[in-house]
């Protein structure tokens, strides 16, 4: 646990649309002992309805529209990392995100760099998450938050969050409840980040101190957001 008088971690929140989860760690930096500052929100969409969200609370922000670019993604990528480096910002949140970045970004923010997939991770990598979950059967879905690696959905998972999957879930149901565990499971795992918990051995995430599973995992019983049904 970092000292009274450490620093803030200063961190950007990359998005491309309205930004819930930008919304939530927003939300959870406002708080006094919360490690982290959110410094800049950044968009490669200058019509992201999140931008105005966040300059509603006060957070800078700043566009860098990928088709000024065209197919130049190392152009593209230049241009993120001047605003990054104007900011000063030390850890990245990607938070819906939709551009895939080169293994080169990548790399510069290797261990600096998170993102949100709302699933299971190893399972259900890519998109349709929730659709997919339903379609092969699962009993339990939920998000993963993880570093990024070159490799989509893949790199070492920090924390996750569960909840059983109902027999009358519908996608749009299943991923309602989803986005509210993602909501609280964001800010967690990026407090472990801020505060210098996480390590990274042999592709796995270790984290220094953690004694208790709901350190790093969300399940219906903690986050109290899958209560069960009457029969």
């Amino acid at each position: 646990m970092p000292g009274k008088h450490m620093a803030r971690r200063r961190v950007a929140i990359l998005i491309s649309g309205r930004g819930s989860n930008m919304a939530a760690l927003v939300a959870a930096a406002r708080g006094a002992d919360y490690p982290a500052e959110i410094a800049l929100v950044l968009s490669n969409r200058s019509d992201a309805k999140g931008l105005a969200t966040a300059r509603a609370a006060g957070v800078a922000t700043a566009v860098v529209d990928h088709k000024a670019f065209g197919k130049d993604r190392v152009a593209f990528e230049a241009a993120l990392q001047r605003e990054l480096d104007v900011h000063r910002i030390e850890i990245v949140c990607l938070a819906g995100f939709m551009r895939l970045l080169t293994p080169d970004f990548v790399a510069r923010w290797h261990d600096r760099m998170l993102n949100i997939h709302p699933a299971l991770l190893p399972a259900f990598k890519g998109l349709d998450t929730h659709a997919r979950a339903l379609a092969a059967g699962v009993k339990i879905h939920g998000a993963s938050v993880h570093f990024v690696v070159p490799e989509m959905d893949s790199g070492p998972i920090i924390a996750q969050g569960a909840l059983a999957v109902r027999a009358d879930d519908t996608a749009e149901a299943l991923e309602a409840r989803v986005l509210a565990i993602e909501h609280r499971l964001y800010p967690m795992a990026l407090r472990l980040v801020a505060e210098g918990r996480v390590r990274v051995e042999e592709g796995r995430c270790l984290i220094d101190g953690a004694r208790r599973a709901d350190e790093v995992l969300l399940s219906p019983a903690s986050a109290g957001l899958n209560p069960p049904q009457d029969n």
